[in-house]
C-alpha cells in the first residue's frame, strides 16, 4: 500500500459531515438469510412476503352465538336450533330453511348463513331461537373468507421490521421461514496494557475495562447478537495478528484504544500490515477525534478512542448507522430539535457531541463532560450537536439532539 496515502490521511483532520459521507458510501448490505420464523423477530425482511392462501380460510363466527339467514330471520322471527359448529370442526354443515345453527368464537359459517348473533342477545324456548337485537345487520359478527388478506395480495414489504405482530401474522398464514436481512457479525478488539478485568484486584497503574461492556451492550441493544470480544495487548505483532483473525471472522471490526500518535499506539499500523485502506483517521469533533475508518473489501474497521465516553458517542454516531445500513434498517438515533435549557459557550473549529437531557420540552447539557467520565452519560437520554461553527449558544436556540435508545 502507498505509504504516502497513509500519511496524508493520517494528517488530514476532516468535518463530521465529511466523515458521514464518507463511512455512507463505504457501507454495502449484507446478503440475505433465510432464518425461522421464530428466531426472526427484531430483523428486516429481505423480499417481500406474498399470501398463499385466503386467511380466514372460510368465513368464520367472531361471536359465541347462532349463525342463521338474514332474510329467513326477517320472514320468520322464531328459528329452530338445530346443529352446533365449534372452533376446529371439520365438518360443513348446510343451513335448512328456517333454522339456526348453535356457533363458537372461531368456527366456520355454515353454508346458507350470513349473520351470527351473540348469545346475551337471545333467549332459546322450547329450542326455538328469539332474536333481542334492534341494532343486528345482515352479516353481523361474520368474519369473511379473506377479510384479513387474500390469496396473492402483498403481505410484508421488503424492509419492514419484523415485530411481534408482525410475526404473528405471517405465523397466522402458516409461514415458517422468512428471508431477512442478518445483523452483522462484530468483532470487538480492546487494546492497553493498563486495562484489568472487573472483579479483579486492581493494581496501582491499571484501570477497569469498561469499554468492552458498553460497546456489547450497545450492539445487542441494536439487534446484534454474534459479538467476538479480543483483549490484545500494545504490542504490534500480536494487534496484526489479532487484527487479521477479526476481519476473517467478523463483517466489522471495532477496536478501541491505540488510535492517537503515542509510542503505544499500534491500531493504524496494524491497519496497514492487514491491508485495511484507511479512508480517515482524524475528526473535527470532541469528544473523539483521533476516530480511525478504514475498509479492506466490504469489511469495515473503526478505531475508537479510549475514553469511555468518546467510545460511546462514536458509536451512536457512527457506527450505528453503519449497522443500520447493513440491515437495510433506520438510520441510527432519531433526531429532533429541541430549546436549549442554559446557554452554552464552545470554541468554534470542532463540532461538539454533548451528553444531555431532554424533559420532552427543552434540553439541558449536563455537567462532566470530560471523554473519561461516564457517570454523566448513565444519566443522559440523548447528545446534543453543535457544529463546528458555532461558538455562544443562547438559551432557547433550537438544536440538534440525538434521542439514546431505551
Amino acid at each position: 500500500m502507498d505509504r504516502r496515502y497513509w500519511l496524508n490521511n493520517s494528517e488530514i483532520m476532516i468535518s463530521v459531515s465529511a466523515a458521514r459521507k464518507i463511512i455512507q458510501q463505504a457501507v454495502t448490505t449484507l446478503s440475505p438469510v433465510q432464518m425461522n420464523l421464530q428466531d426472526a423477530a427484531g430483523y428486516r425482511l429481505a423480499v417481500d412476503v406474498v399470501a398463499s392462501l385466503d386467511i380466514p380460510a372460510y368465513p368464520q363466527s367472531s361471536m359465541d352465538g347462532y349463525a342463521f339467514s338474514f332474510s329467513d330471520w326477517q320472514l320468520h322471527s322464531e328459528l329452530l336450533v338445530e346443529g352446533e359448529m365449534a372452533a376446529g370442526s371439520h365438518q360443513q354443515l348446510a343451513l335448512k330453511p328456517k333454522t339456526a345453527v348453535r356457533i363458537f368464537t372461531g368456527a366456520p359459517v355454515p353454508d346458507g348463513a350470513d349473520t351470527v348473533v351473540m348469545q346475551e342477545k337471545t333467549s332459546v324456548t322450547n329450542n326455538q331461537l328469539q332474536i333481542h337485537d334492534e341494532q343486528l345487520k345482515q352479516g353481523a359478527n361474520v368474519r369473511l373468507q379473506g377479510s384479513e388478506i387474500k390469496t396473492g395480495a402483498l403481505a410484508l414489504s421488503a424492509g419492514t421490521l419484523l415485530t411481534p405482530a408482525a410475526i404473528g401474522f405471517l405465523a397466522g398464514m402458516g409461514i415458517t421461514a422468512v428471508m431477512v436481512f442478518p445483523p452483522p457479525a462484530v468483532t470487538i478488539i480492546i487494546t492497553g496494557n493498563e486495562l484489568q478485568t472487573p472483579g479483579q484486584p486492581l493494581a496501582y497503574g491499571q484501570v477497569y475495562d469498561s469499554n468492552s461492556f458498553a460497546l456489547k451492550a450497545v450492539l445487542q441493544q441494536s439487534g446484534v447478537k454474534q459479538v467476538q470480544v479480543m483483549k490484545v495487548p500494545d504490542v504490534l505483532d500480536t494487534l496484526s495478528s489479532q487484527l487479521e483473525q477479526a476481519l476473517q471472522q467478523s463483517d466489522l471490526v471495532l477496536l478501541t484504544g491505540g488510535v492517537s500518535v503515542g509510542d503505544y499506539d499500534f491500531v493504524t499500523e496494524a491497519a496497514k500490515r492487514c491491508g485495511i485502506s484507511a479512508r480517515f483517521h482524524k475528526l473535527k469533533q470532541r469528544p473523539g477525534k483521533p476516530l480511525f475508518f478504514g475498509t479492506k473489501d466490504t469489511k469495515l474497521v473503526f478505531g475508537l478512542p479510549g475514553n469511555p465516553s468518546s467510545v460511546l458517542t462514536c458509536f451512536y454516531m457512527y457506527v450505528l448507522p453503519v449497522i443500520a445500513q447493513m440491515i437495510k434498517g433506520q438510520n441510527g438515533l432519531s433526531i429532533i430539535q429541541a430549546p436549549l435549557n442554559k446557554s452554552y459557550q464552545k470554541t468554534t473549529g470542532l463540532t461538539h457531541f454533548l451528553k444531555g437531557y431532554y424533559d420532552g420540552q427543552t434540553v439541558s447539557a449536563l455537567g462532566a463532560q470530560e471523554s473519561y467520565r461516564m457517570r454523566s452519560f448513565a444519566g443522559a437520554n440523548c447528545l446534543i450537536e453543535l457544529d463546528e461553527e458555532v461558538t455562544d449558544v443562547e438559551a432557547g436556540t433550537l438544536v440538534s439532539i440525538h434521542l439514546l435508545p431505551v
